[in-house]
């Protein structure tokens, strides 16, 4: 039985009651088939779930689309059912925030700054502090988060690192449709001519494994990213499509690396990533 609390006192009481390995998945909500994959493989590691469902104010801009963002809370309440959940922490904004918005955030460094912290102000600084407000309150063994979010998941894994949080971040690969496009909840936002243009991100980023795959080096990789994204999404408004290591750093040696997009389709911004290998001087290099 899946239990919901909407206060933080009622949340203590029940994590308390929660013996052995605890496991937390945090969304905001308009959970999908890809947070339902994220659930289960949480629950498959730990011996109880708590999810969280809330829409954190911070990490909107003033032009973004907090209010339009979807909220479905019985219809989440449904997929954490599924999924085997224990608890799910559905707090309001005040509940999170009573004293209004925090005046102490947590800062993310030069990394914030870049990719999604670059078009978007501040947003890292809004996510890191829920995510360590989350924590503290949930108190979990194990902290599952979607790599479709990379650049955030690996802030979190330094915030934890950085700061001596107690949890081990686990990070779950993308979960995509049948046709590749990543999974989201802003899919929901798109035309269906949108919809076929947004298969331009997935498109790039798996044309530039395969030029990877076929032993060319970081250039052409790239070049050949950004040749399909083109070609494929003639619609769509490219924000950035850059390669680099996994710990997001530019100018990647051979080995394991990342390729990540964000992009305008219409009025909805999507990103998406895809971990590659490069081939070194004498050719392609074994994962």
């Amino acid at each position: 039985m899946t239990r919901t609390v909407h206060t933080r006192v009622d949340l203590a009481a029940a994590r308390d009651s929660l013996p052995g390995r605890v496991a937390v998945v945090m969304t905001m909500g308009a959970l999908h088939a890809g947070h339902e994959e994220l659930l289960r493989t949480a629950r498959q590691q730990a011996d109880h779930l708590i999810v969280t469902v809330f829409v954190n104010p911070l990490q909107f801009g003033p032009n973004e689309d907090f209010d339009r963002y979807p909220r479905t809370l019985d219809a989440d309440l449904e997929v954490c059912r599924r999924a085997g959940a224990d608890l799910v922490f559905a707090p309001s904004v005040t509940e999170m925030y009573p004293g209004g918005q925090p005046a102490v955030r947590v800062l993310p460094g030069t990394l914030g700054e870049e990719l999604e912290g670059a078009t978007r102000r501040g947003f890292f600084h809004g996510v890191l502090t829920v995510v360590l407000k989350l924590l503290n309150l949930v108190r979990p063994d194990l902290a599952f988060f979607g790599e479709k979010d990379y650049q955030q998941l690996t802030l979190v894994r330094r915030m934890a690192r950085d700061l001596d949080v107690p949890v081990r971040i686990v990070g779950v690969p993308t979960v995509r449709e049948p046709d590749g496009l990543a999974m989201s909840s802003r899919n929901r936002y798109l035309s269906a001519p949108e919809r076929r243009t947004a298969l331009a991100l997935s498109a790039a980023l798996r044309a530039g494994a395969a030029a990877a795959a076929g032993g060319l080096d970081n250039e052409a990789v790239l070049a050949t990213a950004h040749r399909v994204f083109a070609e494929t999404g003639p619609d769509a408004r490219l924000d950035y499509l850059v390669l680099t290591d996994p710990d997001l750093e530019p100018g990647p040696p051979p080995g394991p690396a990342r390729l990540l997009v964000a992009a305008w389709v219409g009025r909805t911004r999507l990103i998406d990533n895809m971990p590659i290998h490069l081939a070194g001087p004498d050719g392609p290099v074994n994962p």
